[in-house]
């Protein structure tokens, strides 16, 4: 399990959706190590990385190392200008996702960028309008729900009536700070976009997946840097609460607080209430008992249940995602649902109250 956030990159078991050749994809702006994590899930779902560009070449050759079916691409336009690329992943620095996305989709390629997918209401707005004009798809890599089993399994069991209309989320989303290791971008609030924007959009998107939301209202949010004075634009926690369209509530809290002796990068963990039952999610670790994640826990009439779930139930979206860019339906994720996760962590960190000081 990795110590460190930014490097977690989930592999599961190869489950192609197509043959091989029949997608292929390009990989750009490798500012984040979610870049890896997204790739292997459509490499394991049939996809054939034929490009990889990024202006760093040593970025471009750990990449390569990982991927050596990827050339280097000479420029973005090389990528861009090749007819046989279906889609373009991506995790560039926050604030430029909307950018690099709009180059993507004018140029009639799918997009699959990392969370969050925009740091201001202008650039969502934008891409609203380049989507609408182009035809092409703006998917977001929410990784906590996706690439999590025990996440995907939640799904699952909500679909099937496990436990009865949904009513309430409760996320908890700690992360390993590791500040020494991180880039200098990670810590300039215009270009990470703020915590409720960045991590805190994880938590927005499962709340609207599992309590079947279409829209929700910020009812409250906070901010603070509790114990980061080097870093005074980095806010180290944040918390808010939301009440969905169906009446479904959720409070999430995310913060860059996991303790060092963590065998992992975060004790990640989600609450489900339903009228007849509940979920917990143990995603990454069992505290002190496994340090294998992917733990769920079930409480309905016909008793308590501990599943583990580590390679059970793989990854389904990245097979759907792909094929959904090649019959242009809307399986993996709506357009409609990634745009207002992305609203609603804009709005959580646009309303936040910040905490100057620990009274």
């Amino acid at each position: 399990m990795s110590k460190d956030g930014m490097n977690y990159a989930p592999k599961g078991k190869p489950n192609p959706v197509v043959e091989k050749g029949q997608f292929p994809i390009a990989a750009v702006a490798l500012d984040h190590g979610h870049i890896f994590g997204m790739c292997n899930g459509l490499v394991e779902a049939g996809a054939t990385i034929k490009w990889v560009y990024d202006p760093d070449p040593k970025k471009v050759s750990d990449f390569i190392e990982k991927f050596p079916e990827a050339k280097a691409a000479e420029s973005l336009e090389q990528v861009l200008t090749d007819p046989s690329i279906k889609l373009v992943a991506a995790a560039a620095i926050p604030s430029e996702r909307s950018a690099l996305g709009n180059k993507v989709l004018k140029a009639q390629k799918d997009y699959f960028t990392d969370k969050t997918p925009f740091t201001t209401m202008n650039q969502l707005e934008e891409t609203k309008r380049v989507v609408k004009e182009t035809g092409q798809k703006y998917m977001v890599y929410f990784s906590e729900r996706l690439h999590v089993e025990g996440a995907v399994f939640a799904g699952d069991l909500i679909k099937q009536g496990a436990i009865g209309r949904v009513i309430q989320v409760t996320g908890f989303g700690p992360h390993r700070l590791n500040a020494s290791s991180r880039p200098g971008w990670f810590f300039n609030k215009a270009q990470y976009g703020g915590i409720l924007c960045d991590i805190g959009s994880h938590q927005i998107e499962q709340f609207l997946y599992y309590a079947g939301c279409e829209d929700a209202k910020i009812l409250h949010s906070k901010v603070a840097n509790y114990n980061n004075p080097d870093y005074p634009q980095l806010e180290d926690y944040g918390d808010a609460t939301l009440v969905g369209n169906n009446g479904a509530t959720q409070y999430f809290r995310v913060d860059w607080f996991t303790p060092d002796g963590l065998s992992t990068w975060g004790d990640g963990r989600t609450f489900i209430i339903g009228t007849e039952g509940t979920i917990e999610i143990r995603k990454y670790v069992d505290v002190a008992r496994q340090q294998s994640g992917d733990h769920l826990f079930l409480v309905n009439k016909d008793g308590e249940k501990h599943y583990e779930l580590a390679e059970q139930v793989g990854f389904p979206f990245f097979g759907e995602l792909i094929k959904d860019c090649l019959h242009r339906t809307e399986h993996a994720m709506t357009q409609a649902h990634a745009f207002k996760a992305a609203e609603l962590c804009l709005q959580a960190q646009e309303q936040a109250i910040v905490i100057e000081k620990c009274l």
